[in-house]
């Protein structure tokens, strides 16, 4: 029988190549799970028989489900191209010397830069303020050699591919939030478009993306299978009221918004139990809520440190 290991931080290892509804209508919260036994033979049967073929001849009970099970997907796809491009992938570098100019900066990773690892992590506001997770960027938070690098890869508001260094603006180990900062002069940027951590409801949909192992983009969906979870944060601190969750996050994906049905981002993708001995994800994840966050980032960006730190 697996024995599960720790909780892990879902930074990648090193790689080669707006508020939600009422409750009166969390009816629209329908899951994946409870739909799949109900409608696996349906959408045998429409794939089998119906794929080129009108459904308007089937009796109305089944093409009343082809058709929900069409909308359903056809939302995923929409939530997914009005989402990701929100979602910027960071690459932790570690430099053989220290470069002289900026240009120097943006080529060092072909030349003499060592990859440390990858994680997520997405646009805050339009003016290139990038919220992720402290493991992420720890060690250029505490660089003092000036050889610690973040790569940022995103895509502005106009679908242009951009890669920029990532400055660190602030961050708080203890509850495992970090925000960069990239420069982008004359480009438009697409900020993500919050939710509300505080009416959510086990059962409920969710979607996380990001970058596991490097593959950018990348979409996994699930439930919210728990709340008021707590997890460790980097500095063996607690961090109360997560969210559990069953949609895949591993490696890579650290940083990367949890979203709902509606787009809106809900929490901050941050650490899966892993099976001992194999690095795999059990499917017990964990996303820092939103409102957490919210709450934290402002004073990140104004003054570099949580509030706490001030005084």
């Amino acid at each position: 029988m697996a024995v599960l290991g720790c909780l892990t931080c879902m930074l990648s290892p090193i790689l080669r190549n707006q508020i939600p509804p009422s409750n009166s209508n969390n009816s629209h919260h329908l899951t994946r799970r409870k739909a799949l036994t109900f409608t696996t033979s349906i959408a045998a049967f429409y794939f089998h028989f119906c794929q080129n073929s009108d459904i308007s001849g089937f009796s109305p009970a089944i093409a009343q489900q082809v058709d929900e099970l069409q909308q359903e997907e056809d939302r995923d796809v929409q939530l997914f191209q009005g989402t990701s491009s929100s979602v910027v992938f960071i690459k932790d570098l570690e430099l053989a010397k220290i470069p002289k100019s900026t240009s120097e900066t943006l080529l060092a990773e072909d030349e003499n830069a060592k990859v440390q690892g990858t994680g997520s992590g997405f646009i805050w506001d339009k003016f290139g303020h990038i919220v992720t997770n402290y493991h992420v960027v720890a060690k250029l938070a505490t660089d003092r050699s000036g050889l610690q690098l973040c790569k940022v890869s995103l895509v502005d508001a106009n679908s242009n591919s951009i890669t920029s260094e990532g400055k660190i603006v602030g961050f708080d180990p203890d509850y495992d939030l970090a925000v960069l900062k990239v420069d982008l002069k004359g480009n438009e940027l697409k900020p993500v478009t919050l939710g509300t951590s505080r009416h959510l409801h086990v059962g409920q949909s969710c979607f996380a993306i990001g970058n596991p192992y490097g593959y950018e983009n990348t979409l996994t969906t699930g439930v919210i299978s728990g709340l008021g979870r707590e997890i460790p944060s980097p500095n063996g601190k607690s961090i109360r009221g997560a969210i559990q969750t069953d949609a895949a996050i591993n490696a890579g994906n650290s940083g990367g918004p949890l979203i709902d049905s509606y787009g809106h981002v809900i929490g901050i993708n941050t650490a899966t139990f892993t099976r001992k001995g194999t690095g795999m994800s059990s499917g017990v994840n964990f996303a820092i809520p939103i409102d957490t966050v919210v709450r934290i980032i402002p004073y990140l960006i104004v003054y570099g440190t949580p509030y706490t730190d001030r005084y």
